[in-house]
């Protein structure tokens, strides 16, 4: 049963570790160049730190005007808003000076009762 094992793991390991070593390498990031000790793979290793940065730059770019307009369109609604409620603070003290007035002339009235009768009255 041991040797089972031992022969399992000797076919399965060398499997695990390509694996391993492939999905490693296929995590896309900042890779350190100056290890490489040819030129062509530091230059290759350079284009793929430059594509991952555009690529990151691109995305960064996108999230950020999209941020940019959903923050403009709310501006807008709230000019919108602002301007209705000074629309309606603007329509409240013109009644109420309109009726400060109505009130005022109210008082400088004369009322019915101190009226002075007119001459030539009924008799």
């Amino acid at each position: 049963m041991t040797v089972r094992i031992a022969c399992l793991l000797a076919l399965v390991m060398p499997l695990m570790m390509t694996s391993m070593e492939l999905r490693a390498q296929d995590i896309p990031g900042i890779e350190i160049c100056t290890v490489e000790k040819t030129m062509e793979r530091r230059t290759s290793c350079l284009q793929s730190n430059v594509e991952f940065l555009q690529k990151t730059i691109a995305k960064i770019t996108g999230d950020y005007q999209q941020r940019l307009d959903a923050a403009n369109r709310q501006i807008e609604i709230l000019k919108a808003a602002a301007t209705s409620l000074q629309k309606t603070v603007n329509d409240l003290q013109a009644g109420q000076k309109q009726m400060a007035e109505d009130l005022k002339k109210k008082a400088d009235a004369p009322s019915a009762k101190d009226a002075v009768p007119a001459k030539g009255g009924a008799k």
